[in-house]
């Protein structure tokens, strides 16, 4: 990939960099730096309103089709958005799983009727998305999905149960990964299917975490139902469009992300600095080390995201989890170690009965979280398997027998 910036690029950077000082600047000052990690709670009505105002300036979906309602960027320029997104504090995105996940699932897998049903939706910002794929037996092993829809008089029934979905109690929609043929082989009889979440027979409920907040939720499915149309592709298709998902999820997003990172970084090395760790050679060594790998990280997911096609991704793309979950996990170890005695004080809060709430700070925050970014979306042990099998084709791991 070509990583020369032109006047072209220089000029749309300065285009974004403007509009979000003067947003985040105004109106929505307190939602700025907001709603990421750990933090996915605070302040919904805020950043919901955030999402539509990003609509409103044509700021959502900016790598769609014109034809869909996006700006149909090149690849540097969604890079471009996405860093200076994170670079400016914007909040983290309601709208993530149904712009970054599904439109473009949608749009490559999608019917016409589809398109023109839900992609409008997620551009506005008026309806939320979640994702049905984990289930308490299938969490990394995705075939193994149990949760089962029958197509009865014109309507798919669901059975079943979802875990670790993400944004569930506010979302208005779901796209479920279920088994429709359960005579078929593990991979050939799943169906995606998109299901409304307020209705009947969906019970949500949310799973505290270690930070305090629930961004995640167990979903029962008991008769739940979603029209015949709501399939996407052909029934037993379902394993096709969820790998054509996670592939977009590996999309320019990841970018943006990366730059979270390097202000959860600056952080600490400005604290390093303030409180004497920085003249220790050791931390200053685990500081470099930190530097290295996110570039390394940056130059890689660059070349990932040339080399990819739509929703098939280069081979070189799955060292990506791996790596960056595994360095953000030490990054929230180099935070604590940084703080020293001060990472296990909480400021606490007399928000409850018992007077027993408290508040963590960013890095705390991000120590607790990125305790589980190496085993959601993968763990590390499957995305080793995944490298061997289908990157490097070795024998599949052996099966108890």
């Amino acid at each position: 990939m070509d990583l020369r910036i032109d006047a072209e690029d220089e000029a749309f950077r300065e285009e974004i960099r403007t509009w979000l000082e003067a947003e985040l600047s105004g109106e929505f000052r307190q939602v700025r730096g907001r709603g990421g990690p750990g933090d996915e709670h605070a302040l919904f009505d805020e950043r919901l309103a955030w999402e539509q105002r990003l609509a409103a300036g044509n700021w959502t979906c900016v790598g769609w089709p014109k034809a869909y309602g996006g700006r149909d960027l090149p690849l540097m320029q969604q890079v471009i958005f996405n860093e200076e997104y994170a670079r400016a504090g914007g909040p983290g995105r309601l709208g993530h799983i149904g712009e970054n996940l599904l439109g473009p699932t949608l749009i490559a897998f999608g019917s016409d009727a589809q398109r023109a049903r839900f992609l409008p939706g997620i551009r506005d910002g008026r309806e939320l998305w979640c994702q049905g794929y984990s289930e308490p037996n299938a969490g990394s092993d995705l075939a193994n999905v149990q949760t089962r829809a029958e197509l009865v008089e014109g309507e798919w029934v669901i059975n079943g149960q979802k875990v670790w979905t993400s944004g569930a109690h506010w979302s208005h929609w779901c796209f479920v990964l279920c088994r429709t043929d359960p005579t078929a082989a593990k991979h050939k009889g799943l169906s995606y299917i998109l299901v409304p979440m307020s209705q009947p027979g969906i019970q949500i409920q949310p799973i505290v975490q270690i930070t305090g907040s629930s961004e995640f939720n167990e979903v029962f499915f008991e008769g739940a139902r979603s029209a015949e149309e709501n399939i996407v592709g052909k029934a037993g298709d379902g394993w096709k469009v969820a790998m054509g998902t996670l592939a977009f999820e590996r999309g320019a997003s990841t970018l943006g992300q990366q730059l979270l990172f390097q202000n959860e970084l600056d952080e600490i090395v400005r604290i390093a600095k303030g409180n004497g760790q920085a003249n220790d050679p050791v931390m200053r060594q685990r500081l470099a080390q930190a530097h290295i790998g996110l570039r390394i990280m940056r130059f890689n997911a660059l070349r990932t995201l040339s080399q990819s096609e739509g929703a098939e991704l280069s081979r070189a793309a799955l060292v990506t989890k791996l790596y960056w979950a595994t360095w953000h996990r030490e990054l929230g170890k180099l935070a604590m170690d940084v703080l020293g005695p001060d990472a296990e004080l909480a400021q606490s809060l007399d928000t409850t009965e018992d007077g027993e709430g408290f508040s963590l700070t960013a890095l705390q925050r991000l120590f607790l979280f990125s305790r589980s970014d190496t085993i959601y979306a993968g763990s590390n042990q499957i995305q080793k398997n995944i490298i061997g099998e289908r990157g490097l084709g070795l024998p599949k791991e052996p099966r108890p027998a």
